[in-house]
């Protein structure tokens, strides 16, 4: 089982090193492993916690790290779980999948688990728990969250197809409510050739988009089979937004090890592992409705110097620049870490390999922003090395993080930050007031206000204002509209709230004219050709469907 997750592995020679400028920074390393119980880690990144830690996962002997920002470590067993994955905050806890592990397929199948600051460990669900492994196993990516709190992610293997077609991998998409019920919502490779996508993998998984999808990575399969990104709807409704290998020769690269993740643009942003002009891999912009933009051709510098074959998910920090690394290349052969303006120029900030030791390992996974601006991540042995956990200091303004990204009014969040003790105010796009309370210098709770928008958030502390690090989605409601019947050319006043910022109007699909009134209301036309059906409403914040079909009487 375990030697199936090479069959998508490609060899890569290390390239010869060659100076390359990097602007100052400060890189530490805060913890090196070795050869103890706990195990090394793989492809996953930390996550900043409401304590003010940061926790992580081990794949080999399999467990959890707990982690201060100065470097002090405390671990946690999983059992038999081996994670690639990282963990996720959310208002429950700490959530995350595990690779192999578990009850199913002779306890290689992996499982989903929830696990407390403290190491209370939680399994909530084995896969392969079903016959031929129709639920899919192998989770290699993080879980994601929806707007009700569900739990979504993707399998590598398996699936109503995964031992059925010419593709023997499959793998799936599924949803998990908090208490563990598993729906699987798609099965890759259910179209001839598995032009649908084989193989979702790594790091950083789904994403939940402002139109209210989610968007993600399979690393084989497409029209080409190098590749796709898709689009699933929550109910599981698949697009294939992108067929890598499409430009001749791959120009646009092909092999997705990692995910995208949408910019504050509303673009999607990601890498390929190989492809493109060099053979050694791109990062791309791509619009959600699939033109692509090649933005960096990896190894275009003598030696490679400028880092090959990005493995780990990209981010887009604070300041609005991509930070991502590669496995290969740089001045030592052990990979980089980069920073990528949106309009595609890289500087490397990090070259792995530098000590005589090569203490700080070798980069498989991406990097996380802490709410201090510093930046942290994980490496695995490289040569006679075990990895470290590492933290790369670039003077990046500190910030606060909300958790989650979107809410609707009146609803609870939590602010995670930085000497946040003494905060005197939170504030909605710096002009509507919010109840706070302050938890610890790291963790504030606060309440969506009335009349707040898809806006950054502001905390101002004693000694400076923190803004979030992205605009905090205030996800539209749509409460009632009157009449609730009428034929072609009615004037519908629909009721809610948020809906100040709406971008689009649709019935049953169609789109329809429509005045803002406040926002609190606003007013649509019937237009010719209209068909009964819901009323949709779209903002930067996210979308809201009426609970009742407008019944058009034409």
């Amino acid at each position: 089982m375990r030697n199936l997750t090479k069959v998508i592995r490609v060899l890569i020679l290390v390239c010869a090193a060659a100076p390359l400028a990097s602007r100052a920074q400060t890189f530490n390393i805060l913890y090196s492993f070795n050869s103890g119980p706990y195990g090394q880690p793989w492809y996953s990144s930390p996550v900043q916690s409401f304590d003010g830690n940061f926790y992580g996962t081990t794949f080999s002997l399999g467990s959890v790290f707990r982690m201060s920002p100065a470097g002090k470590v405390r671990f946690y067993s999983l059992g038999d779980a081996e994670p690639y994955a990282g963990l996720i905050q959310t208002r429950r806890g700490l959530y995350g999948t595990a690779f192999f592990g578990g009850t199913g397929l002779n306890g290689a199948a992996g499982t989903v688990y929830r696990i407390s600051t403290t190491g209370e460990l939680t399994t909530l669900y084995n896969f392969c728990s079903l016959p031929n492994c129709a639920d899919g196993y192998n989770p290699a990516q993080p879980l994601a969250q929806d707007a009700a709190g569900n739990f979504y992610g993707t399998t590598s293997y398996g699936g109503a197809y995964g031992s059925a077609q010419c593709c023997v991998n499959g793998g799936t998409v599924f949803k998990m409510t908090p208490a563990g019920k598993l729906t699987t919502l798609y099965s890759f490779c259910a179209l001839p050739n598995c032009a649908d996508g084989d193989v979702p993998w790594a790091e950083p998984g789904l994403v939940f988009a402002t139109d209210g999808n989610f968007y993600g990575t399979t690393s084989a399969g497409g029209l080409y089979g190098a590749g796709t990104v898709f689009k699933i709807t929550p109910a599981g409704q698949l697009t294939t937004v992108y067929s890598f290998c499409s430009q001749p020769n791959c120009a646009d690269g092909s092999n997705q090890y990692s995910g995208v993740i949408q910019g504050s643009d509303g673009n999607f942003y990601g890498t390929t592992f190989v492809g493109g002009l060099n053979s050694a891999g791109t990062l791309f912009q791509l619009t959600p409705s699939g033109a692509l933009t090649v933005l960096y051709q990896f190894c275009s510098l003598a030696d490679c110097a400028d880092g090959s074959n990005p493995n780990g998910g990209l981010i887009q920090a604070s300041d609005g620049n991509f930070y991502g690394t590669t496995a290969w290349g740089g001045l030592y052969g052990a990979g980089t870490l980069f920073e990528v303006t949106p309009q595609g120029a890289l500087t490397v900030l990090h070259n792995f390999c530098t000590q005589s030791t090569c203490e700080d390992g070798q980069t498989y996974a991406g990097v996380v922003e802490g709410t201090d601006g510093v930046f942290y991540g994980e490496t695995l042995g490289s040569f006679w090395s075990t990895g470290c956990i590492y933290s790369l200091n670039t003077q990046v303004t500190p910030f606060v993080e909300t958790v989650p990204a979107f809410g609707k009014v009146n609803e609870k969040i939590e602010i995670l930050g930085s000497n946040l003790t003494g905060a005197t105010s939170v504030t909605f796009g710096g002009n509507v007031s919010a109840e706070f309370t302050v938890v610890s210098s790291s963790h504030i709770v606060a309440t969506v206000p009335q009349g707040a928008t898809t806006e950054t958030i502001s905390v101002v502390t004693p000694g400076q204002t923190l803004a979030s690090n992205v605009a905090f989605r205030v996800t539209p409601q749509i409460t009632s509209f009157h009449p609730e019947r009428g034929p072609t050319g009615t004037e519908v006043t629909v009721s809610g709230d948020s809906l100040s910022q709406i971008s689009a109007v649709t019935l049953d699909g169609l789109a329809v004219a429509f005045i803002v009134n406040s926002n609190t209301q606003v007013t649509l036309t019937v237009p010719t050709g209209a068909l009964t059906g819901k009323i949709v409403v779209a903002t930067p914040g996210g979308t809201a469907t009426s609970s009742r079909s407008f019944v058009v009487t034409d």
